[in-house]
């Protein structure tokens, strides 16, 4: 492995029932995304941060104002309550609680839910504790990923609780977007960041300066940018170092022919695929929905809402095998593998959000919902076929 290799070497718990889990996680997106409908359009919250360039001129930093609102709206809100309806009494786990839109709702609607909120960034973590303040001792907030819901779940009620509904609305934050410091928008000046967390140590600055030209193109790439992959990364490494939003939209920019730019910014895949490696959102998120659906008393729902298609057909994925067990049997034949289904499918294909919901938030285009419900724990199916559920 070269020293600029883009990949990381983690061990990953088994999967107990799931394909093998992988030992070691690239970078690379393997599908490419859902189109994201443009809007990011705030100015810059705080002055910009060096990142620690020799040739960088230092700024003064006060890092992003916690008091600024952190800006959240719930998409498919309606779709989500009705999902989780019966689910009236025991522990709710947001797994991104975000803005605490979602929660708050659900908290009001339920009176004897308790919720587990669990964020990797920490202005998520202090907006969602200030919103749900007016339920008390009903909610508790954590800044962790959501691949660790079981530790903080058993930390705050204990190693045996039977969870009601888990609940993970993926992807980026409309406050995430909206405030340029933080570099998730190619619209507005800002360090080259892009970090959920920001006390991990990958930044996208980092990753884009160091990662050879054959590993941006096939990040770029994995993530919708076939055609011009190559070329965006021979004119990012040739203008390295890069420090800011702005000088990486202009390097994608320059390298995309004004008569290709038919599907908005050219650089908004470029920044979704960082996005995405730097916080290694699919590498985490199949453990994530084995460790949710585990965690769920029979008659819990998980209910995931997902915003680009990599994540989608990982949730996909992980529902389908939950719900039929993982049976490798021909279809239509009875179950001779032993397989046994741990959930039904709730949604057939997924949901998307009205376009009355897409005119008045242009976000929610990209939206889409899935769902499960837990079953009773049983031996084998009763009547010997692979378990099944709603369709996929």
């Amino acid at each position: 492995m070269t020293a600029g290799r883009v990949r990381c070497e983690r061990a990953r718990r088994p999967s107990r029932d799931g394909p093998p889990a992988h030992r070691a996680c690239s970078w690379l997106i393997r599908n490419p995304p859902i189109a994201e409908p443009d809007g990011q359009t705030t100015s810059l919250s705080a002055d910009l941060h060096p990142l620690h360039r020799a040739r960088h001129t230092p700024l003064a930093v006060g890092g992003l104002r916690m008091s600024q609102e952190f800006r959240h709206e719930p998409v498919m809100l309606a779709e989500v309550l009705a999902l989780l309806e019966g689910c009236d009494d025991g522990v709710l786990v947001d797994a991104t609680v975000g803005g605490a839109g979602h929660a708050s709702a659900l908290l009001a609607a339920h009176h004897r839910l308790r919720l587990v909120g669990i964020d990797r960034d920490p202005e998520a973590v202090e907006a969602a504790r200030r919103r749900l303040a007016p339920f008390g001792g009903r909610t508790r907030v954590h800044q962790a990923r959501f691949d660790q819901l079981r530790e903080v779940v058993e930390a705050d009620h204990g190693p045996a609780t039977a969870v009601a509904a888990v609940f993970f609305d993926l992807g980026v934050s409309s406050h995430q977007l909206d405030v340029a410091a933080r570099g998730f928008s190619y619209r507005e000046p800002g360090p080259l960041d892009m970090r959920m967390d920001p006390g991990q140590p990958m930044t996208a600055g980092r990753l884009v300066n160091s990662a050879s030209e054959a590993e941006l193109a096939a990040l770029f790439a994995a993530n919708g940018e076939d055609r011009f992959a190559r070329r965006i990364a021979r004119f990012i490494v040739e203008r390295r170092p890069l420090e800011s939003t702005t000088e990486l939209a202009e390097a994608v920019s320059a390298a995309v022919p004004v008569a290709a730019r038919r599907r908005g910014h050219p650089a908004r895949r470029v920044f979704q695929a960082l996005r995405i490696a730097v916080n290694e959102e699919l590498e985490l998120l199949g453990d994530a929905l084995d460790e949710a659906i585990d965690l769920l008393a029979p008659g819990g729902r998980c209910v995931v809402l997902a915003y680009h298609s990599g994540e989608d057909r990982l949730v996909k994925s992980r529902f389908v095998h939950a719900a039929t067990g993982g049976c490798t049997c021909p279809p239509g034949l009875p179950c001779a593998c032993g397989a046994v289904s741990s959930v039904r499918l709730l949604t057939r294909g997924a949901r998307k959000a009205s376009p009355a919901e897409v005119a008045a938030n242009p976000r929610a285009e990209s939206a889409r919902l899935r769902a499960v419900e837990r079953l009773p724990d049983v031996p084998r199916p009763a009547d010997g076929q692979r378990g099944t559920g709603a369709g996929s």
